[in-house]
Formats: structure tokens, C-alpha cells, sequence
């Protein structure tokens, strides 16, 4: 099957092309450096001429507000080539939780993007993935201040990219799910102490200060960011990934 992967040259992107390619399906990587523009609709007919099914990859390039215009103009481009294109599956990855911290403006515009994607007439599916493992260092960028970094203690179920995108490639060459399939890694860690593991891992002196109001996700309230039952749970542990990178 021929399918279309929107933002298929970035981390999770080019790990599901890759994953496609070898289960023997026609999988085609685009984004802007391939000449497909979703805001402006720019290449998105002649990138999914053809396709069987459409995975959505793409990312706003802010956090803030402004990433509400980025995924509503986007999903509506790339919804709409993909009903003329008569494309026969959607798929999108998202987030674990996202519904539920609407504090946050990046999680109500991954919200509006799941919304919009309902709301259309071609078959869906939506893959909602934990925190990535990779970005662990980004999220204790945002609250480092010389020797320390505070962060709290909120609970999170970091998962792989590489399983993310084995996940999203098997939900993509599938039928559509017509709902949510939550992913997460095997353990769950206070955000604190995922912090200590990475810092010592990496023989970073730095120490960590538990702080409930430090960072994006002081925001987050309980265990929304981790899944309930019926999730898949991928196999990559967050100690094991921290010996290989």
C-alpha cells in the first residue's frame, strides 16, 4: 500500500518510513524540504495522489498560541487533499492525556487537531503517545539554572521514539481505528526523578530540586499524562535506553 507520511523526515517521521518500507509497503516521506507546505497547501495534491493512507507526523514550531492556527490550518490543508486524493485511512499521533490539561496551550491545540480529524470524512485513527525518552533533556533545559534544575513531581510513562514510531507505522497499515490507542513505555517515574536518573546517567554533576511549580508541566495535574487500561505498552525501558544513547 502506498502511504503518505506528512513530516516523514523528523525523529518519529523517518523511523516510520523506515518501519513501513520493511513490513513491504510504498511509504513516501514529505515535508517542507520535500516541497509540501500544510499551511499553505502547497505540494499536499501531489503528495497523496495515490495514497491508501495518510499519516500526519507534522509539528507546530511553537508551544504557545499560536500552535492552535498552526494545527488548525494544517489538519484542515491535509484533510482536505486527503478527501480528494480518496485516501481510506488518517492517522495522526497525539498526546497521552491531552484532553485533560487544557491550561496548556500546545495541549488544547493537539486537542483541536484530534477534533478536527473526527469531524472529517475520511477514516482515522489516533495514536496517543507518553513524553518521549528523547526529550528529557529539553524538558530539564526549560528550568536549569546553573548547579540545579527543578522540576516536579509530576508522574510520567516515558516511552522510545523508536517505539512510537513501530507503533504509529502498525496503526497506519492497519484498518482505522475510528478512536484512540494510547502508547507508553513500561514504567512510571515522578518528572524529579526521571531528572536524577538522566543527570546521573550522564555524569551530570547537576542536582535536582523538587519544585510543583517549575516548568510546562507543573501544570498537569495528577496522573493525566499517563494512560489508563487497554494501552500498549512498549517494551523499551527508560534505564536500558539511558545505557545506549
Amino acid at each position: 500500500m502506498k502511504i503518505a507520511v506528512i513530516g516523514g523526515t523528523g525523529l518519529i517521521g523517518s523511523q516510520v518510513v523506515r518501519d513501513l518500507v520493511a513490513a513491504g509497503h510504498e511509504a513516501v516521506p514529505h515535508s517542507l524540504s520535500t516541497g509540501v507546505d500544510v499551511l499553505t497547501g502547497q505540494g499536499l495534491d501531489a503528495a497523496l495522489a495515490g495514497a491508501g493512507s495518510v499519516v500526519n507526523l507534522t509539528n507546530s514550531p511553537t508551544f504557545d498560541a499560536a500552535s492552535l492556527d498552526f494545527f488548525r490550518t494544517s489538519m484542515e490543508n491535509l484533510l482536505g487533499a486527503a478527501e480528494r486524493a480518496g485516501a481510506g485511512h488518517f492517522t495522526v499521533l497525539s498526546i497521552v492525556g491531552v484532553d485533560q490539561v487544557p491550561e496548556l496551550d500546545y495541549y488544547r491545540a493537539k486537542t483541536l487537531q484530534e477534533n478536527i480529524l473526527r469531524q472529517g470524512s475520511v477514516p482515522y485513527s489516533i495514536v496517543r503517545a507518553t513524553q518521549f525518552m528523547e526529550f528529557m533533556d529539553a524538558v530539564m533545559s526549560w528550568t536549569a539554572d546553573g548547579d540545579t534544575v527543578r522540576l516536579p513531581r509530576t508522574p510520567l510513562q516515558p516511552i522510545a521514539a523508536a517505539d512510537v514510531a513501530a507503533a504509529v507505522a502498525d496503526v497506519a497499515a492497519g484498518t482505522p481505528l475510528g478512536g484512540v490507542l494510547d502508547i507508553a513505555g513500561p514504567d512510571v517515574f515522578p518528572l524529579d526523578e526521571l531528572g536524577r536518573l538522566t543527570l546521573a546517567a550522564k555524569g551530570d554533576k547537576r542536582s535536582v530540586v523538587t519544585d510543583d511549580t517549575a516548568g510546562m508541566f507543573a501544570a498537569v495535574t495528577g496522573d493525566v499524562l499517563t494512560p489508563g487500561d487497554g494501552a500498549r505498552i512498549a517494551p523499551t525501558r527508560y534505564t536500558d535506553w539511558l545505557r545506549n544513547v
